[in-house]
């Protein structure tokens, strides 16, 4: 694809949202970072409408200062522009049963994750915009970058454009929440799924197996509970290398560690072939993610997610995981030492 489009500031126009009723589905850590945004950008506190259940959230809304609807099809009905910013297994059946038939046949819906757009869970009509602005962090950093006057790392692209004008207020929405500041990079919801099921399915799996053999190949070897779980995690010098990574440079952040460190990993990762791997990785990206079948088999067990005990399949998962030595180890670590961390 080569380089990406970037967006700033200068690229959008503010004045595209005037008078337009701006709805949020769900207050949870982004839809309460990005609706302060807005409001902070000079987006009027009437014009800007939380949906959401009653409970907490909602309670924390109105102390923000919000204004609160509980019935969604009340609030689908008055939305100029929807942001849908709960979890995405639940989305395809609010959305479509209670905010869809209801809402203006040119309004925006904006999506912070492309995984339902991609799969087609979700029920447009033709002459809507589909947008996705995407902040690429959690909404606590989303809410505090932008009290600080700076910006963040944010996906934006138009995936229906029914009315013509869907860049336009796609941009000007991601520069009312703060992203157009550090720049808006043009993506698609493809782009994002793939990216974010992969290092979800691939990456980050592959991750915590590396980190479960060694620590049981470091144990074997003599190594205690307590030296282990430090030197791998627990010292929290991992979080500081990704982190000088981002500052950095993913490579040039070496040269913060000892001269023996960089020589042992930069030979160590060079003498490292990789061609299995890219072969994993590519049955994964391809024939699982892209093709819908992690979509398809997710879908069958969602309503599951809502059980209590092992009737959970995301409890059983835990439950087997905590059999790994490692989490065993920790559990150990952690109860001697629980009134010095």
């Amino acid at each position: 694809m080569g380089q990406a489009k970037i967006y700033y500031d200068s690229d959008a126009d503010l004045g595209l949202l005037s008078n337009k009723k701006i709805v949020f589905l769900g207050f949870g850590n982004q839809g309460s970072a990005q609706a302060q945004n807005l409001r902070d950008s000079g987006i009027p506190n009437d014009q800007i409408l939380i949906a959401n259940r009653v409970d907490s959230y909602a309670e924390t809304a109105k102390a923000k200062g919000f204004h609160v609807e509980h019935d969604f099809a009340t609030a689908a009905g008055v939305a100029d522009v929807l942001f849908i910013l709960i979890p995405d297994q639940v989305q395809p059946r609010v959305f479509n049963e209670q905010f869809s038939p209801k809402m203006k046949s040119d309004a925006t819906i904006v999506v912070a994750s492309g995984y339902n757009v991609f799969f087609n869970l979700l029920k447009f009509q033709p002459g809507q915009d589909v947008v996705m602005v995407a902040p690429r962090m959690i909404g606590s950093s989303v809410r505090s970058l932008h009290e600080k006057g700076r910006g963040f790392p944010c996906f934006v692209s138009v995936e229906q454009n029914g009315t013509g004008k869907g860049l336009d207020i796609a941009l000007a929405l991601s520069r009312a929440i703060g992203a157009t500041k550090q720049g808006a990079i043009a993506s698609s919801v493809r782009e994002e799924t793939a990216m974010d099921l992969f290092a979800e399915q691939a990456l980050w799996p592959n991750i915590i197996m590396m980190f479960r053999e060694a620590f049981n190949v470091l144990k074997d070897a003599g190594c205690s509970d307590e030296a282990l779980c430090y030197e791998m995690w627990m010292s929290k010098e991992p979080a500081e290398i990704f982190e000088r990574a981002a500052d950095d440079g993913f490579v040039a952040q070496l040269k913060h560690h000892s001269t023996v460190s960089q020589y042992g990993q930069l030979s160590g990762s060079l003498k490292l072939g990789g061609e299995a791997m890219r072969e994993h990785f590519k049955d994964i990206l391809y024939n699982q993610v892209l093709n819908g079948k992690f979509c398809k088999a997710f879908s069958q067990i969602e309503d599951d997610l809502d059980k209590e005990g092992s009737a959970n399949p995301l409890n059983e998962l835990y439950r087997r995981s905590e059999e790994m030595e490692l989490v065993k180890a920790e559990k150990r670590v952690r109860a001697r030492l629980a009134g010095l961390l």
